[in-house]
């Protein structure tokens, strides 16, 4: 995943369309741009991106806008549609059932293979990180929480030395992001980082077997505190006030008084 850093509006000379390579640097660079805001839960699902108005901000060509929108829709972040444009996607409960899966497949084994690898320095390094989501979770800071509540993920793949592993985990965090705003996670940021802790705990202490048993349970919360299968209730539940009886009987029993 492109970095979580806030991107900066850079200087309109340093934005010309010349040269393949320019134009490949700042198509990332919008493409990093809009998925920092969507991990940071700035852009609901369901926006807009109008191409003109994005061109404005970062004083490209729209052909540059429309290459990163074209990335971010083969991302799944976005949406394409004829008539219609790009829209920050919304995430189906399918999808988000499926992410979740791939993501206890993926991380269980990562841990499992963490705790015969890890070193006291790499210890180190995620106590310093859960000191960092700590005191992110205690301030008013949204977005400073969820980009490392995400991260701390993508830094256990990377103290394994697999690069593929990192970006293929921080696409599926991009995703999880999405989900979590979709169905409202009552998830709190307070639960996810005491779990992070107890992960952590079990790979200072190569336990492999802990370490697996914890990823499953804190992914498994995660989803399960998601709205995934809502209450849709019948028509007639959702117009009558509770206890009424339809119109229909109603209207019978008058006819059958007055009778």
């Amino acid at each position: 995943m492109p970095s979580t850093r806030r991107a900066t509006h850079p200087p309109a000379a340093a934005l010309a369309d010349g040269g393949s390579a320019v134009g490949h640097s700042i198509t990332d660079r919008i493409v990093e741009s809009i998925t920092t805001a969507i991990v940071e839960r700035r852009l609901m699902p369901g926006t807009k991106l109008a191409e003109q108005q994005i061109a404005d901000i970062f004083q490209v060509s729209r052909t540059l806008v429309r290459q990163a929108l074209n990335q971010l829709s083969r991302d799944h972040l976005v949406t394409l549609e004829p008539a219609r444009g790009a829209h920050v996607a919304q995430p189906s409960v399918e999808e988000a059932q499926q992410v979740f899966a791939v993501r206890s497949m993926l991380e269980t084994s990562m841990v499992r293979q963490l705790c015969a690898v890890i070193t006291d320095a790499q210890v180190a390094d995620l106590r310093e990180h859960l000191r960092n989501e700590s005191a992110a979770v205690v301030r008013p800071d949204v977005t400073g929480r969820t980009r490392l509540l995400a991260d701390f993920h993508v830094l256990l793949a990377r103290m394994l030395g697999n690069e593929v592993l990192a970006q293929l985990l921080a696409d599926l965090l991009s995703r999880s992001s999405l989900i979590s705003l979709m169905y409202q996670s009552a998830h709190s940021a307070e639960h996810s980082q005491s779990e992070h802790v107890e992960i952590v705990d079990a790979l200072e202490r190569r336990d492999a077997r802990a370490a697996v048993r914890l990823m499953e349970q804190h992914l498994g919360n995660v989803e399960r505190n998601l709205r995934l299968n809502p209450r849709v209730p019948d028509l007639a539940g959702a117009l009558l006030p509770a206890g009424a009886a339809p119109l229909s009987n109603a209207n019978t029993a008058k006819r059958k008084k007055s009778a």
